[in-house]
């Protein structure tokens, strides 16, 4: 067993280099502290705040819709001011904000701490995404993403379980105590975040301006004269949109499956908790795998077929089990849900790609708010429209889920060319 396990071993799931091996750890915290509150939330906002669960709703929506009105010119604050101080700002504030849960005793309160938290988060996001491109050469950018998204599980996992002791107990003292605990944890998290080195946009750690026009070619050249929206680049905004309806690989994993196999089969809902594990297990085992050798647009392209070929291979799987019985059922929906896992490993390495190729270095923070917009309108309708299409329509709507997930992936190849079509036209080179 300690053959297997070295420090020297386990250093290295960690990632390839320190700069890696700090951020995963960091990604660790942060979702930490994420879970925790994130586990515990709905009991803390009906039984301590005494909200209904119709108030919890609108304030989730409200905050979405500010953060979906906001989110380009917050992406715009990492641009202008430099994605690592407004990173370590905006993990700062949202450590802060969690202790005003605290004192949240009103339906006011609660929607105007749920938007505040919702806009630092948003801008919290872009900066964070921003300097993880900024910090790596091209080569590294996807993979190292990887290593974050895998520790993020791994993090969020974690909070599950602390929250879940929390909401164990027979009394709500430990469940008051949800908001500061979560405040604790991001506030070692900013303090991480304030201390990690800076960066050039498209440069490698310590590079100089010069080098980070070199470091790749979408940083081989920079916009001059008047700038434009990055809403005008019409490529970016499909591409993000398409990714955003590929990306709806959540709500079938999340949604969907679970309300099938309560609602239309035999299988015992404890495999619920089974199916949630695997995805788990596979998230941090596989998804530095999944981004391997992504690095130009090709690459994430054709990751982004891959999962697309999951998502519909879970389509065609989960479909069928309305009609077995006993273990064929257990096995089919499980290989359902390790199909969908798929395809969240392998479009989320694309996604990363698309964004860090198609993105001007020096508007990273920008392009990332656009991306969120993408996200929001890719997916908002997704949880009601699957749920509708798989529980009312059978069969027939599960295949329909699937058409629209091989539209997207057929469009987001013309998206994609588009995007970089307007990176080439509104480029030039950058004088020696």
């Amino acid at each position: 067993m300690s053959r297997y396990f070295t420090p020297a071993r386990l250093t290295r799931l960690l990632g390839p280099t320190p700069l890696v091996r700090r951020l995963t750890e960091q990604s660790v915290l942060s979702a930490f502290g994420d879970g925790v509150f994130l586990t515990g939330s709905a009991v803390f906002f009906t039984q301590i705040v005494g909200l209904s669960a119709a108030q919890v709703g609108l304030g989730l929506t409200l905050s979405g819709v500010a953060t979906f009105a906001l989110a380009v010119p917050l992406g715009k604050l990492s641009d202008r001011y430099g994605a690592r101080r407004i990173w370590a700002l905006t993990s700062l504030l949202e450590a802060l904000a969690y202790l005003l849960w605290l004192a949240v005793g009103s339906m006011t309160a609660f929607v105007a701490v749920m938007v505040g938290l919702g806009l630092v988060q948003a801008a919290s996001r872009s900066s964070r995404n921003a300097y993880r491109f900024d910090v790596f050469p091209r080569e590294e950018r996807v993979r190292s993403n990887a290593y974050f998204r895998a520790a993020r599980n791994v993090g969020y996992t974690l909070g599950a379980l602390l929250a879940g002791i929390a909401l164990a107990q027979e009394h709500d003292g430990l469940v008051r105590a949800i908001p500061a605990i979560t405040a604790a944890l991001l506030l070692v998290n900013a303090a991480l975040v304030s201390r990690l080195p800076a960066a050039a946009p498209g440069a490698a750690p310590g590079a100089s301006a010069d080098e980070a026009a070199t470091a790749d070619p979408a940083g081989a050249a920079l916009l001059l004269g008047a700038r434009t929206s990055v809403l005008r680049n019409r490529g970016y905004l499909a591409t993000a949109f398409f990714g955003g309806v590929l990306s709806t690989h959540q709500v079938l994993l999340n949604v969907v499956i679970p309300l099938w196999l309560v609602q239309e089969t035999d299988a015992p809902r404890v495999l619920l908790a089974w199916l949630f594990g695997t995805n788990t297990v596979m998230a941090v085992l596989f998804q530095v795998a999944a981004a391997r050798g992504i690095t130009t647009v090709a690459d994430s392209l054709r990751a982004q077929r891959r999962g697309a070929f999951f998502f519909v291979l879970s389509c065609g799987v989960v479909l069928v089990t309305h009609d077995t019985v006993g273990w064929v059922t257990v096995a089919l929906i499980w290989l359902g849900h390790i199909t969908v896992t798929g395809a969240e490993l392998y479009q989320s390495a694309g996604e990363w790609g698309l964004q860090a190729e198609l993105s001007e270095p020096d508007r990273r923070g920008e392009y990332q708010g656009v991306t969120q917009l993408g996200f929001t309108l890719g997916s908002v309708w997704a949880p009601a429209a699957y749920t509708f299409l798989a529980i009312e329509w059978g069969a027939t709507g599960w295949l329909l889920i699937a058409a629209i997930i091989l539209v997207a992936a057929a469009a987001i190849h013309p998206s994609a060319a588009a995007g970089e079509r307007y990176l080439a036209r509104a480029r030039v080179p950058v004088p020696a």
